[in-house]
């Protein structure tokens, strides 16, 4: 195993490179705002999971929420589809907690009683085509340390039951972490990229030996270079209504291209584009991330799937990156 092609999870090794799985789910809403990321077209996502698996990549991020259950079934035609000894080699990571309605592609709340968390795995057993998921990640709704005791008490019979083969969180505040540690969870996921992080997460994460899954490493695209002020997502795109990220948002959307474009000739040395020089900053991070960018089409995760052979920034040019980002409120 080298430091620029894979990472161990859990007592497997996988690729140093995941791919999010949430943009394929197509048009869905969350708590009646818009949660997907616009209109998708089945067939290109199979493509794109063919070639990300082709180009060495080994982990499949999604949950059950996204698409109201399609991302996941989209992952499930793309995994039949490959020889058996591939598939093996595949990690699908999905997530449980949120609430949705298949038919009606609309969501709201969650259920994390034990019936609720059961019928939640089921639904993704089915969907994904699987007889065991392979990591399975709380989405949301705890917020106590008790909370997650009794959320990791249906996981642990779930692995053994067979139904589940790994777990960890997606809420990634230090003291859920800690719970978590205590269990034999093995990740942790978390927002990481170059406009900021919680060092807090990660230093939980070290105390219990979690895999670091970094969401939204590409803030959402903006790192990719597509984006300005003139070209911004669709109305109807989860980025431009959330609660979560302002990168398009009009009031602080010209903040972070100022802070994008005071990094971009150190994200782009040695011949990286954007995309690959923000994974790269990732890699120099911390050893323990594997960011999970996400992806609809194969020229997209070829790019991706391309910074692997780049490798990390260097540690000088990681720190110097981090010195010209100080004021980006992610870091405070």
């Amino acid at each position: 195993m080298t430091a620029t092609t894979e990472r161990w999870l859990g007592g497997r090794s996988t690729s140093a490179l995941g791919v999010g799985c949430w943009a394929i789910g197509g048009p869905w809403e969350f708590d009646g705002r818009p949660a997907g990321w616009g209109e998708v077209d089945d067939e290109v996502s199979i493509r794109m999971i063919h070639t990300a698996i082709d180009a060495g990549i080994r982990l499949l991020d999604t949950a059950d929420v996204y698409g109201a259950g399609h991302s996941e079934r989209v992952v499930g035609r793309a995994l039949s589809q490959l020889p058996p000894e591939v598939r093996g080699e595949v990690v699908v990571a999905t997530k449980f907690g949120n609430q949705f309605d298949e038919v009606t592609r609309k969501g709201g709340g969650q259920d994390l009683s034990p019936a609720g968390i059961r019928a939640a795995c089921e639904g993704s057993l089915r969907r994904l085509g699987v007889e065991s998921i392979d990591l399975y990640q709380l989405h949301g709704g705890t917020e106590t340390p008790s909370a997650a005791e009794d959320v990791i008490a249906v996981l642990e019979q779930l692995v053994a039951e067979g139904k589940v083969k790994d777990f960890g969180t997606s809420v990634d505040d230090p003291a859920i972490i800690a719970t978590f540690g205590k269990s034999a969870a093995i990740s942790v996921q978390s927002q990481l990229n170059v406009f900021g992080h919680n060092p807090e997460v990660l230093k939980a994460a070290h105390e219990q030996d979690f895999a670091v899954l970094a969401r939204t490493p590409l803030a959402m695209g903006l790192l990719t270079g597509k984006y300005d002020l003139t070209n911004r997502p669709d109305e109807n795109d989860v980025r431009r209504d959330t609660p979560w990220w302002t990168y398009f948002d009009d009031d602080a959307m010209a903040d972070w291209l100022r802070r994008l474009e005071a990094v971009r000739e150190i994200l782009t040395t040695d011949g990286r584009s954007l995309t690959q020089g923000a994974l790269a900053y990732l890699w120099a991070l911390d050893p323990a991330i594997i960011p999970l960018p996400g992806a609809r089409t194969p020229e997209q995760v070829t790019e991706h799937a391309t910074a692997i052979t780049f490798g990390h920034l260097t540690n000088e040019a990681r720190i110097e990156i981090d010195t010209l980002l100080a004021d980006s409120p992610e870091r405070q």
